[in-house]
């Protein structure tokens, strides 16, 4: 049995139930963020999955306490903190379902939000499942969402966060690259297609950094922090294929404290 068919033999269950698409220090630059409310909105990368210890009301949107989001407000005391961000969430179900959290008064926005829209859990799994060709052609799909209409779904979320908290200082947050190519897996993807996902990665950064620049907000990447803390490094911070399934290709505890915070708190 070739070393593909027996990891997609071992993982078909698993991904058969894939959901789509989440150390704090004392206030400093952030202090003046944390005079107003704090509303932390996005998918999976932002209500923590992957980290543990989810906030037991929060169901299947899964908030943790090690979230970057609950990291920074315990850091920084906020006149308010509201945590909605839900896994699963896309530009459009943000945008309907938690932008109610948003007011007046919301001095200080985090938002992660673009990769459900692409299709980041199919991706994975065409992948994972069906060979490179499979895979190629499945990036590329992706890449051509990028393109073509997520940039219209973050335009106008992020118009709607800024007619909802004018006032607020609002952080768009990217996603990191998942693979150090070349580096410590002997299974699963070949080094084609883990460049291939890397690339998808930037240039799914890239427009949401652009939108965000063109809407005047802040955008935070956070591949810099990741950077020797990809799958295949010997030290991730990211979940490949796990047990719960909706822990794969999510961020550890350490990467939301060592990759996710930092990247927030340098520009909150």
């Amino acid at each position: 049995m070739s070393v593909r068919r027996f990891w997609a033999s071992a993982s078909t269950l698993l991904l058969a139930a894939a959901a789509a698409l989440g150390v704090a220090q004392p206030a400093s630059a952030s202090s003046s963020a944390a005079a107003g409310g704090y509303v932390a909105l996005g998918d999976s990368y932002s209500s923590g999955v992957g980290a543990g210890s989810y906030i037991s009301d929060s169901g299947d949107c899964r908030r943790s306490t090690k979230a970057y989001p609950y990291l920074w407000a315990e850091a920084n005391s906020p006149s308010s903190f509201a945590f909605v961000a839900c896994s699963g969430a896309t530009t459009s179900t943000v945008a309907s379902g938690q932008l109610g959290a948003l007011s007046s008064s919301t001095s200080l926005v985090s938002v992660t939000a673009g990769g459900n829209d692409v299709g980041f859990a199919d991706v994975m799994q065409d992948c994972v499942l069906s060979g490179e060709s499979a895979c190629l052609a499945a990036v590329d799909a992706a890449v051509g969402k990028m393109n073509n209409t997520l940039p219209s779904g973050l335009g106008s979320l992020y118009d709607s966060i800024h007619s909802k908290a004018p006032q607020a200082h609002v952080v768009v947050l990217g996603y990191p690259r998942f693979y150090k190519v070349g580096g410590s897996c002997v299974a699963g993807l070949s080094d084609k297609e883990r460049t291939a996902i890397n690339n998808a990665s930037d240039v799914l950064n890239g427009v949401i950094a652009k939108q965000a620049a063109n809407a005047g907000l802040t955008f935070a990447g956070v591949a810099d922090e990741f950077t020797g803390h990809e799958l295949c490094s010997g030290d991730p911070w990211l979940h490949s294929l796990s047990i719960p399934v909706y822990d794969s290709y999510h961020p550890k505890p350490e990467g939301q404290s060592g990759g996710y915070l930092p990247a927030f708190r340098s520009a909150a």
